[in-house]
């Protein structure tokens, strides 16, 4: 009966400590070193597959010009001026606050 018993009590203990898969960040860490490790490392892994996916996304197409007409669509639906347009860039070259706060 107590072979039986340590039998289980080491099937479920090597069950629980060498799972075939693991999961690559934990909560559980014991260290708080290896707690801010696991953290940056998931960012950096976040940010690396969020700059594929947009990069994906940018050259997918790069005859597709459909964005410039949403944007003229935004500018002609609402009561801002185009950024772009040249009486818009004349006044802020004009603008003396915006000239000096460039230092010119």
């Amino acid at each position: 009966m107590f072979k039986k018993l340590a039998k289980q009590l080491k099937s479920e203990y090597m069950s629980k400590t060498f799972s075939p898969m693991t999961s690559p960040v934990k909560d559980d860490v014991k260290t708080p070193f290896l707690s801010k490790m696991s953290k940056y490392a998931l960012n950096l892994y976040e940010r690396k597959t969020d700059i594929n996916n947009f990069k994906k996304l940018v050259l997918s197409d790069p005859e597709n010009d459909s964005h410039n007409e949403m944007v003229d669509n935004l500018f002609a639906k609402t009561d801002c001026k185009n950024p772009f347009s040249d009486e818009a860039l004349l006044e802020l070259s004009e603008n003396s606050r915006f000239l000096e706060d460039l230092g010119l």
